[in-house]
């Protein structure tokens, strides 16, 4: 338990919804599944537009005695175990989500019995809980809408449609009101999806949700496009949701309410735009805050996805800018930087956010070179603890003070005060931060491209006392450092660093969570100082 100063920082930003939100929840002592006493709906539409995307990639499963999600196995004896816990609260969620059953190993019977068992075997419990109702509820209504997906027997058919209807009853009941942030937005989005794609009652009361999900859509992405938790991988599974709509509402024409498939594509076409800032040349996201890769779909996918819908990107204005969310994308000769200047966001639930103030990402030739730590659990721990740190990002520890007061898995009480202050587009940006912990000490930095390379200029306007400067590389990368120059072979050409004379530099090992569940050492080049007002950095290749 946080200290009684930490925890008031902490529920000092909390909305009048998430208080009421978390007493209703202790009343009521979690979530009481509640029975649909209608008959059973039917479907609306016999299949989406265009296919939807396949299950996510760390997902593998042939049977019912094994699966594997966020690279953690558990072997199951004589069916899935629904109580289980042996795989993390993240896996448990996966497991009742029931993605992993739109697996293409899977044959169409096998799924139904997952199904089935689950229907059975399940009554209450976590796999009720908001979240994975929601996303189970897309899961669920997709096999039911892909052609072959599961066996056209009627009488199975409307025991799954049967049970959607007292899931779609029991989330209506249970918002996650008292998170609010995506859990809340999927929560919406499950509502409307199955208000679609369901006739009959329940159809009718899940799509009467369609408002406040347009309203919630337009709180959390901005003009910018950019979900406003400033992390590539939510706002990418965000994306593919919000596209299935899309793709419902497309296949059933005047379904929808009067201009709602309208603002939706507006509001996709926005969402893609911004999702190209966050890619790197190798066609994966950048690892921002809670960012892990292989669990959201590629961009390239969500991108062909919203095509085949009509939906083209509409980028942000300027280019290469994120205003809102606080990121800028410079990109010159084959350097492609992505960097940040934004506070932990949204400021009522900042659960993903880290301490990542003014870091940044680099590809050279379309390979990674500098990146984030990335994410491997969300429980509490060293791993955790270490990929939301200040020292886990490509910027600068000051007085050894984190620039949030970051506790438990996802709860942060100070908080930095963070802006961009000038920005070139394509050129330049400049931001400035003062941590929650050294508030008279204001950091500015400023990367700027060059004909060949680029810089970083970092000025304090009071001296620091100690300063640690973070440069952490792409795992496989293998630095050769002098005194205070580095050069890293890149293949065919080799990056050379000027790095700040300021400090005294070494090469530490360090993790790196590229993936959910998966640990990589990689080297970290850190530079350690002492009043220290002005630092420079130059990046250039070199044959």
């Amino acid at each position: 338990m946080a200290r009684l100063p930490t925890l008031i920082r902490t529920l000092w930003y909390l909305r009048p919804e998430q208080w009421t939100g978390q007493v209703r929840r202790a009343l009521r002592h979690g979530v009481v599944p509640l029975a649909f006493d209608g008959p059973a709906p039917t479907l609306a539409l016999a299949e989406p537009k265009t296919p939807f995307l396949g299950a996510p990639g760390h997902v593998y499963a042939e049977d019912l005695d094994m699966l594997r999600m966020i690279n953690r196995e558990v072997v199951f004896e004589g069916g899935i175990d629904w109580t289980t816990d042996k795989g993390g609260p993240l896996w448990t969620y996966q497991l009742h989500q029931f993605d992993w059953a739109r697996s293409v190993r899977l044959d169409p019977e096998t799924r139904l019995a997952a199904i089935g068992e689950w229907i059975a075997h399940h009554p209450s419990g976590v796999g009720w809980d908001a979240g994975p109702t929601s996303l189970r509820l897309f899961a669920w209504l997709k096999l039911l809408l892909a052609p072959g997906a599961l066996p056209a027997e009627a009488a199975s058919r409307e025991q799954v449609l049967g049970s959607i209807a007292d899931q779609v009853k029991t989330l209506a009941a249970n918002l996650e009101t008292h998170l609010l942030g995506n859990h809340y937005l999927w929560n919406l989005l499950a509502l409307v999806f199955a208000g679609i794609v369901l006739d009959g009652e329940t159809g009718q009361r899940a799509l009467a949700h369609h408002t406040r999900l347009l309203a919630e859509l337009d709180e959390q992405f901005g003009a910018d496009g950019a979900h406003y938790e400033r992390s590539p991988m939510y706002h990418a599974l965000l994306l593919e949701n919000v596209l299935d709509l899309v793709n419902v509402l497309a296949a059933t024409p005047g379904r929808g309410p009067v201009g709602f498939e309208d603002g939706l594509r507006t509001r996709a076409a926005r969402m893609v735009g911004a999702l190209q800032v966050w890619t790197h040349p190798d066609g994966d996201v950048a690892q921002f805050g809670d960012t892990a890769l292989d669990f959201a779909p590629r961009p390239s996918q969500l991108v062909a996805y919203a095509g085949a819908l009509g939906i083209e990107p509409a980028n942000p204005e300027p280019p290469g800018v994120l205003r809102q969310a606080g990121f800028v994308r410079l990109e010159k000769d084959g350097f492609v930087l992505l960097a940040t200047a934004g506070v932990p966001s949204p400021t009522y639930q900042p659960g993903h956010a880290h301490s990542d103030a003014l870091s940044f990402e680099l590809s050279i030739d379309g390979r990674r070179v500098v990146t984030d730590t990335g994410v491997f659990e969300y429980v509490p721990g060293d791993r955790r603890q270490i990929a939301r740190s200040t020292a886990a990002h490509a910027t600068v520890v000051i007085e050894e003070k984190e620039q949030s007061e970051l506790w438990a898995a996802h709860r942060i009480g100070g908080r930095p005060d963070v802006a961009w202050t000038q920005i070139e587009p394509g050129r330049s940006a400049t931001g400035v931060c003062a941590g929650w912990a050294t508030p008279e000490v204001l950091h500015k930095r400023t990367f700027a491209l060059e004909d060949d390379g680029f810089t970083i200029e970092d000025r304090f306007d009071v001296a620091a006392k100690s300063v640690v400067m973070v440069l952490p590389l792409a795992p496989g990368l293998d630095p050769d450092l002098e005194g205070s120059r580095v050069r890293v072979p890149l293949g065919a050409a080799t990056l050379r660093i000027e790095l700040p004379k300021e400090a005294e530099w070494e090469v530490v090992s360090a993790p790196a969570y590229p993936e959910f569940g998966k640990e990589v050492e990689r080297d970290v080049l850190v530079g350690r100082g002492s009043d220290v007002v002005a630092a420079s950095w130059k990046f250039a290749l070199e044959a």
